[in-house]
Parts: C-alpha cells; sequence; structure tokens
C-alpha cells in the first residue's frame, strides 16, 4: 500500500511539475541556507582552531579588563568586551616577563594611523607596536627582509603584512623603503609571509598588519602607549596553566588584590571562538528555518487545493471500497514526498553552493553527513505536519458528495 502511495503522490508531482516547484521552493531554500550557514560555521570553527594550533597551543595571553571566558577572544582586534582596567602597562609587562618558568613575552600595542606612501593610503592596515620575540612567540615567518631586531628597539623601522606590501608598495619589494605613519618615516625591514585568513574569523590579519618596536609606538602615542595585551610563551616542559596561574597571582598582589585582568591560555582562546561561532550559528540558522516553516505552508495550501481539485477522484476510490485511513495515506504521503524532494534538492543546491564558495573565497565550508541527514529528516517531518490537515480533509470527504462534484 505505501509503495503503491508513493507511486500515485510521484504521478500527482510530475503532473503538475510547475506547480509542485514552486510549492518545494520554500522547503528548497530553508534547507540551502541551513545546510550552508551550518557548513560554513563549522568550517570557520575548524579554520580558526588551524590558526591558533598554528602557533602552538602552550601560548599564555593576558589581556586588561575582566571579561567572561564565553565572551573572551585572546587575541588583539577582537573588541572583547570587559570591565575594569582599559590596558596594561609597562609594569604589567615585566611581571609577566619576569614571572617564573616564562621564556618569550611580547607587548601588543595598538596604534592610531593610516599608513601613507606617495598618494597610496591603506586604512584597513592595523599597526602594532611589539618587539622582537614577536615572531618567535607566533610563528611568524619573513618572506623578505628580517625581523625586528633587539637594536631596532628605539628605531623608526617596521615588518609589514603580504597586504600592506602589495596594497602600498604595489608590486616591488619594498626592503628598504619607506612608509609615513602619522607623517613618521619608517623604514621597511621586512615583509611577513602570507598567512591563511579567514573573513568570518575573529583572529587579526597579520596580512594587513604593520609591526613597528614598542618603544617607538609608545613614542607615537606621546610616550605612554597602552598595552592592550601580552603574550608569554612558556619554557619547554612548563605548563601553559602553571604560567597562567603564577601570572594571575602575581598582577592580584601588584594592582592592590583586585581581579582587573583576564588571562587566557590556547585551550581557552579555542573554547571561547568556538563559543562565539556556534551561538552566531545556532542564532542565523534559527532565522534561516523560517523558510522551512514557510514552505512548510506553501505544501499544505497547496495540499488543500489538491483535496478540492481531486474530490471527484476521492469520491471514486471510496466507492470501490477505499477506506478513509487508505485516503488519509495517500494525501499524506504525497505532501511528504513533495516535501522530501525539496530538501534533496536543497543539500544538492547547498553542497554546490559550498563548493563555489570554497573555490571564489577563503572561507572551506564543512559539509557533514548528520547535517545533511538531519535536513532531510526535518523535510520530512515537514511534510507531516503540513499534511495531516489537508490529508484530514480528503479522508472525511463523503463518497456521495464527492461523487456529485463529477456530474
Amino acid at each position: 500500500m505505501f509503495k503503491g502511495n508513493v507511486k500515485m503522490a510521484w504521478a500527482a508531482i510530475k503532473s503538475a511539475r510547475w506547480r509542485s516547484f514552486l510549492t518545494m521552493l520554500g522547503v528548497i531554500i530553508g534547507v540551502v541556507s541551513v545546510v550552508t550557514i551550518v557548513s560554513l560555521g563549522e568550517g570557520v570553527k575548524r579554520q580558526v582552531a588551524g590558526q591558533i594550533n598554528s602557533i602552538g597551543d602552550d601560548i599564555v595571553t593576558v589581556l586588561p579588563g575582566v571579561s567572561s571566558q564565553s565572551t573572551a577572544g585572546g587575541l588583539i582586534g577582537q573588541g572583547i568586551a570587559t570591565r575594569g582596567t582599559q590596558s596594561l602597562s609597562d609594569r604589567d609587562y615585566a611581571i609577566v616577563d619576569q614571572t617564573e618558568g616564562a621564556a618569550l613575552t611580547v607587548p601588543f600595542s595598538a596604534v592610531s594611523g593610516v599608513p601613507q606612501v606617495e598618494s597610496r593610503t591603506y586604512p584597513e592596515a592595523t599597526i602594532f607596536g611589539t618587539n622582537q620575540d614577536m615572531a618567535a612567540v607566533l610563528q611568524l615567518k619573513v618572506e623578505y627582509g628580517v625581523f625586528l631586531s633587539e637594536a631596532d628597539q628605539n628605531r623608526q623601522v617596521a615588518v609589514i603584512g603580504k597586504s600592506v606590501a602589495e596594497k602600498l608598495f604595489q608590486e616591488n619589494v619594498p626592503i628598504g623603503r619607506t612608509l609615513k605613519i602619522r607623517d613618521q618615516d619608517f623604514l621597511v625591514r621586512g615583509v611577513l609571509e602570507e598567512t591563511k585568513t579567514s573573513p568570518l574569523s575573529t583572529l587579526p590579519n597579520y596580512n594587513q598588519a604593520i609591526l613597528i618596536p614598542y618603544p617607538v609606538a609608545a613614542s607615537l602615542a606621546g610616550g605612554n602607549a597602552p598595552i592592550n595585551q601580552i603574550l608569554t610563551k612558556p619554557r619547554d616542559g612548563v605548563p601553559p596553566e602553571q604560567i597562567r596561574d603564577a601570572i594571575s597571582q602575581r598582577l592580584y598582589f601588584a594592582h592592590g588584590k583586585q581581579n582587573d585582568v583576564t588571562i587566557l591560555t590556547q585551550e581557552d582562546v579555542l573554547s571561547a571562538n568556538s563559543d562565539i561561532l556556534s551561538l552566531l550559528t545556532q542564532l542565523i540558522t534559527a532565522v534561516a528555518a523560517v523558510s522551512l516553516l514557510v514552505g512548510g505552508i506553501g505544501i499544505m495550501n497547496i495540499m488543500l487545493v489538491a483535496v478540492s481539485e481531486r474530490t471527484g477522484e476521492i469520491g471514486i476510490r471510496k466507492a470501490i471500497g477505499a477506506t478513509n485511513s487508505q485516503i488519509l495515506g495517500q494525501f499524506l504521503v504525497e505532501a511528504v514526498v513533495l516535501s522530501l524532494a525539496g530538501g534533496i534538492l536543497g543539500v544538492l543546491l547547498a553542497i554546490a553552493l559550498n563548493f563555489v564558495i570554497r573555490i571564489l573565497t577563503n572561507l572551506q565550508p564543512a559539509v557533514s553527513l548528520p547535517v545533511i541527514l538531519i535536513s532531510v529528516g526535518v523535510s520530512v517531518l515537514v511534510g507531516i505536519v503540513f499534511g495531516i490537515a489537508p490529508a484530514v480533509k480528503a479522508a472525511r470527504k463523503h463518497p456521495i458528495d464527492a461523487l456529485r462534484q463529477l456530474s
């Protein structure tokens, strides 16, 4: 019986192809939206995890202010919402650097300004004051020239990202050339290798970075540049959690027994980023899922129309012995087949769209089998829920009243 209902449902869909397609459109759009958004979210999480893991899992990050782990990011440029201290001091940097077990310590000071070379500017660039250990801590590699050295700490020199070099110096290798920051000339010492980034990642894009010595950044800021964050790398064999706890205790007493800083290991950073992206994905998915609801309503309306149009058919079937349950099953299966077909088409289109996104952008959507199965399952559920009312209406039709419409 079920097989027969499926055949009749498919025949009914094929007999009105255009109307059936328009009916499925809401389900198709909903499934495409949900699968694509979830795949993008999962892909970005994997990319962020890859970025974080690429610089090692032992870095400890010190941030000004207090923020919950769910909203903390962990690397400069993430717009972390904090309360309390809004910047770190040179004294804080010294305390972190002198903590037992710390091997390398790096300050980050964001500098406002737009770099300029002749008439070309690059407003998207981010300017950081830092030191010579940054490359080792973050495992940044130099493609041309050299990185900052200890001897450069009071020199107006800069190491620039790949995008900065291409935008300001175009095709020329800029080693030995100068760029202006706040009307001050900076000699380009090196160009960083291009780093992989994700457009939706909360991590900084070092392709757009300009790195200058921290003392010079302080000079540009009038002699007192606020430190936005401090990174420290433990010595071999020292757990990052041990360094985190030691720094936390030392800064607690140094700040008058106040917990006014946030200290994170890379595991904390990864968890925080994952939580943020998961929440964002869930919110957008919920909005996209509304189109599935709209698609379900469309299926119900079309099936109600189909019941009215096929009243005579219902009367004939009942006259030759079809039961109410058989009529109900026929129309319910038709609604499910219609919705399922829309779900399958939606999944196929989503896979194709994700492939195009991979080619045209830096995003790497990750389509998983569970997401596909859930999407198809939800499509079936939509067909059942919104197909019940038309199916019940068809089953309740009296055969004599139905046959009258044939005359």
